[in-house]
């Protein structure tokens, strides 16, 4: 048993039944060993999903590394969108760990740090700069993770055009901002 199979375990449990029921004990269960023998591993139930969050960012930076490779400008805003959005779905217990808020020695190591310098390379092909940069970067992340939280949670579901289609006119309006970024 290694730290890495039981974060593995543990993310596709997450994936399976929620994050919120990813717990050292349930692991334990799924292995069919006592919780201790777990502990030589693992600090406790926060420092399990930590490593769920970071092995989801890291699976979700090759990702969009893979999508993003060749393009440029709106290809690579849809290109990045696309896989972040579809990780969240294929991947919702790995997704929810992503939130986490991580210490900043530990966020700093993760692989968020490739996510941001892949999202700022975008954003230079629209010609922004710090701070336009910085605001632009929260405007993506809400963005993606407030239409992917709500899709779901069933929050699209009321209406009767396909969700497919708001997610690409979204994409579509988020690029028009990015290429008329207003001036400050």
């Amino acid at each position: 048993m290694t730290v890495e199979r039981l974060t593995l375990a543990a993310a596709e449990m997450a994936d399976e039944v929620g994050l919120e029921n990813v717990t050292v004990a349930a692991l334990a269960r799924h292995f069919g060993v006592k919780d201790a023998s777990l502990y030589f591993h693992l600090k406790n139930a926060h420092d399990l999903r930590v490593r769920i969050a970071l092995l989801a960012l890291a699976e979700l930076a090759d990702r969009v590394a893979a999508a993003l490779a060749g393009r440029a400008g709106k290809d690579a805003l849809v290109a990045f969108a696309n896989a972040y959005r579809d990780y969240a779905r294929q991947h919702p217990g790995r997704y929810a760990a992503m939130q986490i808020d991580l210490d900043p020695e530990t966020a700093a190591a993760s692989a968020g740090v490739r996510h941001a310098e892949m999202t700022r390379a975008i954003l230079r092909g629209y010609r922004l700069a710090e701070p336009d940069q910085t605001d632009a970067v929260r405007m993506m992340h809400s963005t993606f993770h407030g239409f992917v939280s709500l899709e779901k949670t069933g929050g699209f579901r009321h209406t009767p055009r396909a969700t497919d289609d708001s997610w690409t006119r979204t994409l579509d309006a988020l690029d028009a901002v990015l290429a008329n970024w207003p001036p400050r």
